[in-house]
């Protein structure tokens, strides 16, 4: 009896094993499967949605949330969240402009906004980690701070950048005429960002960490891990990449504006929450934010060429988010 006991919990034990493997198989490419369906319809429904103009145009304005998405990833996989997203880019781009504009090569003017951005998602990670604020509370105090600075450093006003400075923005490669203007320097760093922070969140300590820590924080520290040193870590890439998107957006408008990127985490963390990341931390993939920040690009785009109006595209975007949180829920109430 016991031996044909034994066997059964062999045997269930492998069923749940085969079933959790299909089952995370299924999610992850049923966001992938959403993308092409999207794609399909846009392209019956909007005229000229399929053409080779229409996607590199598609993969330019995607790549911003893109990058973005990748930042803010990492922080909810620790169980945070970062709101200061737009600000820090606007602050970074600002930053960045202004010290070209004084006579500081463009290249290192470029790196210093980098450094801006890293030295912004510093402070949220210390202000989490050392003053014990729940990250809802240090990042909304970091997002006023940061635009208040943009907005200080400038008067409010925009300024033109060099000559140069939309390099970076603006140019591309493989231009093959009106057809097909080329691949966008934009969409190149989002590929390599993608890999990069990819290979970082599941081929290197610093990413197992950081799911542990989100799984269970306490069993983490129990075993060693430095946990605020990991916030930290997930924190400063998230400003790293704010902070690069803050001077390809400088770069692409050539001038400094305080005022853009005003929203742009949410849309950050919509890529992520859609992509399968979960908002309880622990949860989520590089792979899946990507695909959720096409979705919502597929959508802006997509819509916008269908004839809808901005306010639609924020209806409908909306409703995703909700139907995508609304399925996390229901997976962890399952589990």
């Amino acid at each position: 009896m016991s031996e044909i006991s034994a066997k059964q919990n062999i045997e269930n034990k492998s069923f749940l094993r085969k079933s959790g493997i299909f089952s995370g198989a299924l999610d992850k490419y049923i966001t992938l499967g959403a993308v092409i369906v999207l794609f399909i319809i846009f392209s019956i429904v909007a005229k000229n949605f399929f053409t080779p103009r229409s996607v590199l145009s598609l993969l330019l304005q995607t790549s911003a949330i893109t990058i973005m998405g990748v930042g803010v990833t990492f922080t909810i996989i620790t169980g945070g969240i970062d709101l200061s997203i737009g600000s820090i880019i606007a602050l970074s781009g600002t930053i960045a402009v202004m010290v070209a504009i004084a006579g500081v090569p463009i290249w290192l003017s470029m790196i210093i906004g980098l450094l801006v951005g890293t030295l912004c998602g510093l402070i949220n990670g210390l202000l989490i980690t050392s003053l014990n604020l729940p990250p809802f509370i240090a990042t909304l105090g970091m997002m006023m701070v940061a635009r208040g600075l943009a907005l200080t450093i400038t008067n409010a006003n925009a300024y033109p950048a060099p000559d140069g400075f939309g390099e970076l923005g603006n140019g591309a490669i493989l231009k093959l005429g009106p057809q097909f203007p080329g691949i966008t320097y934009p969409v190149i760093i989002m590929i390599i960002v993608a890999i990069i922070f990819s290979f970082i969140l599941t081929k290197t300590k610093i990413g197992r960490y950081i799911y542990a820590i989100g799984s269970n924080e306490e069993a983490a520290r129990l075993s060693g891990i430095k946990v605020n040193q990991m916030k930290i870590i997930a924190y400063m890439i998230c400003g790293l990449l704010s902070g690069l998107v803050g001077i390809i957006l400088a770069s692409r408008m050539v001038t400094s504006q305080p005022n853009s990127a005003e929203g742009y985490e949410l849309n950050a963390i919509a890529s992520a929450v859609i992509g399968g990341t979960s908002l309880m931390g622990g949860v989520g993939t590089i792979t899946g934010t990507v695909i959720g920040s096409f979705i919502i690009g597929i959508l802006s785009v997509g819509l916008t060429m269908a004839g809808a109006n901005y306010f639609l595209q924020k209806i409908v975007i909306g409703l995703v988010v909700i139907g995508a949180v609304t399925i996390d829920q229901l997976k962890l109430r399952r589990k």
